[in-house]
């Protein structure tokens, strides 16, 4: 099949790029031929360098690099903001071209679904729904908000996000600075909403139950992203009784920098108060490390089926779950190999893209029943 992608895509720092070049990856290694309309800045294989976000001819731009390239389908990559300001309702013009000029199969994936939407962002996702030949989301409950509100239940598909099958970086410990430490990791950009400061909060205690505990925090360098946050943060390391106990890494953190970082990780908390189904977690868990969440739904929903890690609805809990993981050895065995066991057989790239392929053949262009596709 030849499947187009509409995405951002590295070295764009974006996780909706990084979720694109795995997904990519995955599908040219079962067989099929995919071309990624990007911003400008996306490199790489057949990657097409086609718009800008602040453009007001996005969907033109798109539409007119993805007829010369004739994809059996078109996948558009969602995030609120990659592709203009949402009143612009850039995204479905590209859609409405694309199903009503050519008859293109268009399929959307919705990486934010919210159970309230702003009215711009609403009628943006209404028209989409209405105009798109299928909908992928993440979650379950993402299906439910979005059928509960536009209808379309027929048209919405669940594929959760993909994670790599990886083994881990040999002496990443040793390689950070840490060696013979056990190793509480806050990794990703700082934003508020990933509150990284309850962690440093709790971390004093969590250092007076374990000697050797030491809480590394490796943020991706976005000075732009919410400073103050930042500011603050740094302001409670330095303020911190367990300052000499916390380590900070900085940098851009290609991919083998930052998968030997998180190999270096004995627990991994995400103490977020928003967002959905994380690209950072799924990072962690190609490395089977054990994480410990906040009780956001996409959170406790990922935790329960996977196993993987403990949930905690406060600071108390917080630091009593990464400390059980810290000094319970045979407990942490246990969420590393119901990590293995979740995504070997569950949300692997590889089948994650075979979900993607079995969506696309609904919808794709065939000349009979009986033909596949050969190239």
């Amino acid at each position: 099949m030849r499947i187009g992608i509409v995405s951002t895509y590295p070295p764009i720092e974006c996780g909706i790029g990084t979720y694109s070049q795995y997904l990519t990856g995955a599908l040219r290694q079962i067989g099929n031929e995919v071309y990624i309309f990007s911003q400008y800045g996306g490199k790489g294989d057949y990657v097409f360098g086609t718009y800008s976000p602040q453009e007001e001819s996005i969907a033109a731009e798109i539409f007119e690099m993805a007829s010369k390239m004739t994809p059996d389908v078109l996948h558009v990559q969602h995030e609120f903001g990659l592709y203009g300001h949402p009143s612009r309702k850039q995204v479905v013009e590209l859609v409405l071209m694309s199903r009503r000029v050519t008859d293109l199969p268009t399929v959307v994936t919705f990486h934010t679904v919210r159970e309230k939407f702003i009215p711009e962002q609403e009628q943006v996702v209404s028209l989409v729904m209405q105009e798109s030949s299928a909908i992928i989301v993440h979650e379950e409950y993402y299906k439910k908000i979005l059928t509960e509100h536009f209808g379309h239940a027929d048209k919405i598909h669940v594929i959760p996000h993909g994670v790599r099958e990886m083994e881990e970086v040999t002496d990443a410990r040793k390689k950070i600075g840490v060696e013979g430490k056990k190793v509480i990791l806050l990794c990703g950009y700082l934003r508020e909403t990933k509150r990284f400061d309850r962690v440093v909060k709790i971390f004093p205690k969590v250092a007076k139950a374990v000697d050797d505990a030491v809480l590394v925090i490796a943020s991706k360098s976005r000075s732009v992203d919410h400073p103050e946050y930042q500011r603050k943060l740094y302001r409670m390391i330095e303020e911190s009784p367990a300052t000499d106990r916390i380590m900070v890494l900085h940098g851009q953190f290609p991919q083998h920098i930052f998968d030997t970082i998180v190999s270096a990780a004995h627990v991994v908390p995400f103490p977020y108060e928003a967002g959905g189904q994380s690209g950072t977690m799924a990072h962690c868990f190609a490395f089977r490390k054990p994480v410990v969440t906040s009780d956001l739904r996409s959170f406790k929903n990922w935790i329960e089926e996977s196993q993987g890690g403990l949930v905690a609805s406060s600071d108390e809990e917080l630091a009593d779950h990464i400390i059980r993981i810290l000094t319970d050895d045979k407990l942490s065995e246990s969420l590393r190999r119901n990590i293995d066991r979740f995504v070997s057989k569950k949300v692997s790239w590889r089948i994650v893209a075979g979900q993607h392929i079995d969506v696309y053949e609904k919808y794709a262009w065939r000349p009979t029943p009986r033909s596949r596709y050969f190239g």
